[in-house]
């Protein structure tokens, strides 16, 4: 059987602004790690814009110089789009209110929650906590009251309110006649284990 020819593509592996990131990230100036990689400053900043690229040697050393796995120069990020029309509707207890999750189930660092509340809608009358370390509420559409022990905190459209997640509280949409839009961020997700 013979092997059939497969051309190569012509996108080419462009590394040069992750190679960038980790030299930033580890605080090496362009000079330092030129020195330190044995390359010349120019060349590596050619690199780092994907102009020319590396010999293989060229780049263990440089990721031995930053501590970077060679490998995770060529891994695709992960990127998961959740659409307001198919999110998975969830319940945090509210009346009036349609809530909407909008990271995907399994993601464990943070959740957000799309809130579309009605006039009255409400969290409840008792007070509640979130398992989750910050909570931050920012208020797309209309007005919505964040009630604590002792105090009310009243946040128009455009204001954002962040506060710890063990915080007892409850909220309200205080109008009778204008709907309210409302995004949640708890980090990390309750059900993470991590709070």
């Amino acid at each position: 059987m013979r092997p059939l020819p497969v051309s190569p593509t012509s996108n080419g592996i462009r590394i040069g602004s992750k190679l960038r990131a980790a030299r930033k990230g580890h605080g090496f100036t362009l000079d330092q790690l030129a020195t330190s990689a044995g390359l010349t400053k120019g060349f590596l900043s050619r690199v780092e814009r994907d102009e020319t690229s590396l010999s293989v040697a060229s780049l263990i050393t440089l990721c031995e110089v930053m501590s970077l796995d060679v490998g995770s120069l060529f891994t695709v990020p992960e990127v998961a789009l959740v659409r307001r029309d198919a999110a998975p509707s969830i319940n945090l207890g509210g009346t009036g209110v349609s809530e909407k999750l909008m990271t995907p189930r399994g993601q464990a660092k943070l959740q957000l929650v799309h809130s579309s509340i009605e006039p009255g809608g409400t969290g409840g009358q008792d007070f509640y906590t979130i398992n989750c370390e910050v909570e931050v509420v920012y208020v797309l559409k209309g007005a919505v009251e964040l009630l604590f022990t002792g105090h009310r905190q009243r946040l128009a459209a455009g204001d954002a309110l962040t506060f710890a997640g063990g915080e007892p509280h409850t909220w309200v949409n205080a109008s009778q006649t204008r709907h309210a839009e409302v995004i949640w961020v708890l980090v990390p997700a309750p059900w993470s284990g991590s709070a």
